[in-house]
């Protein structure tokens, strides 16, 4: 870490699906360097709804070294200078009678929906979160867009998640929904605002984030929204670059 880093009171924190990459894909090498200047002018972290691993998988397996703050699944299995912080388990915190009901009415509800297709892994399990994907995490990425296009036509994940909302009313479970084919359940408080609990301590005069699912219901609104951070919202992660060059450039 340069000193001009050390000297600086400002972090970034960044979503990464559609934010710092397009969905499920690999951070370009443009952005990949872009980040590593910006992050001589401020601290930068990374938090996204995904384990670990594929955030690796999209920002390099070395990204926990690359940035200050990598918070996976929102922040319940959180990095700071590479070293890991915390890690929180969704059983404890649930229960198992309520997660095996919560698992049970999905894969009840899912055998009900009729797509073009379905393939493999329709419930990951995650520490801090369950994911929930009616087509099923394990297609291809043109079977990604083919059911992105149909759920932004007939809102299946949006209709599913309404319908959790009010089984599982009182219960204590929060939904988001995130990138293209799935959305996230987990214990309400354990969204995106998860994190900042950890940089707080740091006592940053400025938090900016950066998110495309800034919007209710998506898993970006809550940490936008927060008065401790100033949100910007992106389309794409030319867009994030682009709003970072005039923030912290000009």
């Amino acid at each position: 870490m340069t000193d001009a880093v050390v000297e600086s009171r400002t972090l970034c924190l960044f979503d990464v699906d559609g934010t710092l990459t397009t969905a499920r894909q690999r951070v370009t090498p443009d952005m990949a360097d872009f980040l590593n200047h910006l992050r001589k002018r401020v601290h930068i972290g990374v938090v996204g709804g995904s384990d670990l691993s594929k955030i690796k998988e999209q920002m390099g397996d070395d990204v926990i070294h690359k940035v200050d703050y990598v918070f996976a699944e929102n922040g319940l299995v959180a990095y700071k200078n590479g070293k890991l912080l915390s890690v929180q388990s969704i059983q404890a915190q649930m229960g198992e009678e309520l997660l095996q009901d919560l698992i049970n009415f999905c894969l009840n509800y899912m055998a009900q929906i009729k797509l073009p297709k379905k393939r493999g892994t329709f419930i990951e399990f995650r520490n801090g979160m369950l994911n929930v994907s009616p087509v099923g995490r394990s297609c291809t990425q043109e079977e990604r867009r083919e059911f992105y296009e149909l759920d932004q036509r007939e809102r299946i994940r949006e209709r599913f998640v309404a319908v959790l909302q009010e089984q599982f009313r009182g219960k204590g479970l929060s939904f988001s929904i995130g990138g293209q084919i799935s959305f996230d359940v987990f214990p309400e408080g354990w969204d995106k605002r998860y994190c900042l609990g950890f940089v707080e301590k740091d006592q940053f005069s400025t938090i900016h984030f950066f998110g495309d699912k800034t919007k209710p219901g998506g898993n970006d609104y809550e940490i936008f929204c927060d008065p401790r951070t100033i949100g910007h919202e992106v389309s794409c992660p030319e867009e994030t670059r682009q709003l970072c060059e005039q923030l912290f450039f000009c």
